[in-house]
């Protein structure tokens, strides 16, 4: 019989569980809710690590805890059709929150990863996180969905955008590309013209777009991310430009296609270095991360020096290879059958032929504005 989501899940949760000497955990971070309930999302305020509705999750069950105020709407669209009770309380009342923490939890040992209502439960051990990074079926073929609609709104809002516009402007185009088909942007970078040369995280500004800008968008669809950047050029490229844009290709292929299972990250990183240099780019590693491990969150592990994180099969990542002026990121998954493009670009967007020893992978290349 194959097993559910919900069966794949609360198997691995008993496995740590056991592993913990714990009986149950209570989750509030918007990675955990929307991992166990398999794309539940428990936020009002997105500038909040912490949801308004937690999990109570055992061996063999799920609880849902929130305010009254919440709980008509987490059941009707969050929780609908899954086999999750809801406990509510007051909105007002302290002592009715404690009340109905107590009764779900009664003297059972239990972890969190948030103490909600003074209730002096253990923390959350850190390898929690873990259990979200190999995805079961049901969450690649969200992840599919997702990363085809980011793909989708960000290269509209490229096609949108003309010189003369702040990136504010172009960053508020990008959101409602995101927003329109049902995502939710998580981080949005515009970079124009001299701020692309100078900058790896740049936030938007009033500064107007003349004649390079790149949009970054981090969109979170049913609580799995997609990482996407996307470059726009007024004109021909020049043979500079140009020659940016391969050394880019080279590293961004490169580490692509030599991420395969049982490797660490930090085999992976040394590979990134040593295509950095092959490009001519020996130092530019140093000025951003280089991306890693996503799903849940935008990335669960960053790939660095020394990190022994292994990759397992079914895993997504997100590399995001630059130098100056230049970036490449597209998120992937790594299966059995190797790497899937899950953000991959349409195929009137223009390309470029990333190689390197391990092969060729085509990647997004410039769009240029006539």
């Amino acid at each position: 019989m194959k097993m559910t989501e919900r069966d794949f899940k609360l198997k691995k949760l008993a496995t740590f569980l056991d592993r913990h000497q714990l009986d149950g955990v209570m989750l509030w971070h918007r990675p955990n809710f929307a991992w166990l309930t398999g794309g539940g999302d428990n936020h009002v305020s997105r500038s909040s690590a912490i949801g308004v509705a937690g999990l109570i999750a055992t061996r063999d069950s799920i609880t849902c805890i929130c305010n009254n105020i919440e709980s008509p709407r987490i059941a009707a669209e969050e929780l609908a059709g899954l086999e999750i009770e809801i406990i509510d309380y007051e909105w007002h009342d302290d002592s009715s929150a404690k009340k109905a923490f107590e009764k779900a939890i009664g003297n059972k040992k239990f972890a969190a990863d948030f103490n909600s209502s003074d209730l002096d439960l253990a923390d959350l051990p850190k390898n929690f996180a873990e259990l979200r990074w190999q995805l079961c079926p049901e969450e690649i073929e969200r992840y599919r969905i997702g990363g085809r609609l980011t793909s989708e709104a960000i290269e509209s809002a490229c096609r949108m955008i003309e010189p003369g516009m702040t990136e504010k402007q172009i960053a508020g185009i990008l959101d409602l590309e995101v927003h329109a088909r049902g995502l939710h942007p998580v981080v949005t970078l515009i970079a124009a013209d001299e701020r692309l040369m100078k900058f790896r995280h740049p936030i938007p500004t009033e500064k107007s777009f003349e004649n390079v800008v790149m949009l970054v968008t981090c969109a979170d669809y049913k609580g799995l991310i997609s990482n996407v950047t996307r470059i726009v050029h007024v004109g021909k490229l020049n043979e500079e430009g140009q020659s940016r844009v391969q050394a880019v290709a080279d590293i961004d292929a490169t580490i692509n296609l030599v991420t395969k299972p049982r490797k660490s990250l930090s085999e992976l990183f040394a590979e990134l270095q040593n295509a950095y240099e092959l490009a001519g780019h020996a130092d530019q590693w140093n000025f951003h991360h280089q991306g890693g491990i996503t799903g849940y969150m935008g990335r669960e592990v960053f790939a660095r020096p020394g990190e022994n994180t292994i990759v397992q099969i079914d895993q997504a990542f997100a590399w995001n290879p630059s130098v100056a002026g230049c970036k490449s990121e597209d998120t992937v998954l790594i299966s059995s059958d190797g790497i899937e493009l899950l953000t991959a670009h349409s195929p009137n967007w223009p390309t470029v032929m990333g190689r390197s020893h391990a092969g060729e992978l085509r990647r997004a290349g410039w769009l240029e504005l006539e």
